[in-house]
């Protein structure tokens, strides 16, 4: 009896098993086969996929600071706390004690066709979904120039234009952070580049950009009335687009040395919309124009090892009006209503009173980074605000100057898609209080990507 259940099991396992024969071999006949017809019929699907990445970036934050402390941090003359006005709703990368999910970067890019690009990045924090970049770029315009349409980084100066997971550090130089915000000067426009035909490489570019960077720029309006005569204060429109960018970028090759340099010139009128500010809130309309200089030196060792030196010079004019909210009983104060374009029609002004200034800063940071070994990076960078000149009615306001911060990194990356941090900033550049107050922060970051991304430029 016990052979009659043998055989009747073996029985079982034989007819589960063949009829996987012919039907895992018509699955592959049919892959093959659907194979076959998306590469025959030119409308597939298949065909029209984009190259399609995502990038997450998380870090761990200890400073020997309260957050409400440091958030109540600013830097006289260039920000009031750590507050964000360009238009962002998310905020600051590293922003929080303990832990931060910085941001998840969803890229979607492919050739349109034999004439454009598209290049897409969506910014996803954890309470809002956002387009970072969106751009058309020309493949085919002769003479070797090129198009770019939509919203992008502009081509200003050096590391503007990378993405924060292509940074050497886990933050954006301090001069860039006063000057164009925790983002960098991110736009709307339209850029045009020219590459010559020479034996080096030189590129110029300039760009239209509708020009509304809170830090140096800006757009809004403001209905405004005279403390003194009651009378409303006209503001000229700010004409839309509002900002220029002209750039030049030039290399030199020799052996093992690669050298770059650029100069750039950003300029256009400035509306500063501080007036939401719980502490002093105040406004300034005028014009503001920034200068920067880059150099990188990069000096390659072996097949992945090489020492890398990078800086960048920003100074910044802006001349206008100031203007403070107005208390009672403080003659020397001034208000300012803020309110939208169509409120402008139907409510009047709070008083105001305006006084000339003119701010001429500077500041500059310095890098380097070695790559010692194909998965490990030491570096180094040096943050300087060394010019605060402000004059407000003819009076040079005491400001603090020789605002600076030093990082040391050192960072691992197992395999191209993903990256290990650990950073320590030693901070001397903050204020609380009208009293320097200088602190420590360590950041442990984690970048990882999945999927297809494009290679990134030098």
């Amino acid at each position: 009896m016990k052979y009659k259940y043998i055989i009747i099991i073996l029985g079982f396992l034989l007819l589960s098993y063949f009829p996987h024969l012919p039907a895992s071999t018509g699955q592959e006949s049919l892959s093959d086969s659907r194979e076959s017809a998306a590469t025959a019929d030119p409308f597939s699907q298949k065909k029209f996929l984009p190259n399609i990445s995502f990038i997450l970036d998380f870090s761990y934050v200890r400073r020997d600071l309260d957050q409400g402390f440091f958030e109540a941090l600013e830097i006289p003359g260039f920000i009031h706390g750590h507050s964000h006005h360009e238009g962002h709703s998310h905020a600051g990368f590293n922003a929080d004690k303990g832990f931060n999910l910085n941001y998840g970067e969803l890229v979607l890019s492919s050739a349109v066709d034999p004439y454009f690009d598209l290049f897409t990045a969506f910014h996803l924090s954890e309470s809002s979904f956002e387009i970072e970049e969106a751009y058309i770029e020309s493949r085919s315009l002769p003479y070797g120039f090129r198009l770019k349409l939509g919203r992008f980084l502009s081509g200003f100066g050096r590391i503007n234009s990378q993405h924060a997971h292509y940074w050497d550090f886990s933050d954006i130089p301090l001069v860039y952070r006063v000057f164009f915000g925790d983002h960098g000067l991110l736009e709307k426009g339209i850029q045009l580049n020219w590459v010559a035909p020479t034996a080096f490489y030189l590129g110029l570019g300039v760009e239209c950009l509708q020009g509304t960077n809170e830090n140096s720029f800006g757009t809004k309006n403001a209905a405004l009335t005279d403390a003194g005569s009651g009378e409303p204060i006209t503001l000229e429109k700010v004409p839309l687009p509002n900002t220029w960018n002209f750039f030049g970028k030039t290399s030199l090759d020799a052996g093992d040395l690669t050298l770059l340099a650029g100069v750039s010139y950003a300029f256009g009128q400035a509306r500063l919309d501080h007036f939401a500010d719980e502490e002093n809130p105040h406004g300034f309309t005028g014009d503001s124009s920034i200068l920067g200089v880059d150099f990188t030196a990069k000096y390659l060792l072996g097949s992945y090892t090489y020492l890398a030196l990078q800086g960048e010079y920003l100074y910044r004019k802006m001349q206008g009006t100031r203007f403070l909210v107005h208390e009672a009983g403080i003659p020397a104060a001034v208000g300012i209503g803020k309110v939208s374009e169509e409120e402008h029609q139907h409510e009047e002004g709070h008083e105001v009173v305006g006084a000339p200034m003119t701010k001429k800063q500077s500041g500059l940071y310095v890098q380097g980074v070695f790559r010692f070994h194909r998965q490990w990076r030491l570096g180094a960078r040096w943050d300087w605000l060394n010019r605060n000149n402000i004059t407000l009615a003819g009076t040079l306001l005491n400001l603090p100057g020789q605002l600076n911060r030093y990082s040391v990194m050192v960072d691992f990356s197992p395999t191209e898609f993903s990256r290990i941090r650990l950073q320590y900033n030693h901070n001397g550049y903050a204020f609380h209080e009208e009293e320097r107050k200088k602190y420590h922060e360590w950041v442990l970051q984690f970048n990882l990507a999945i999927g297809a991304h494009g290679a990134h430029s030098f």
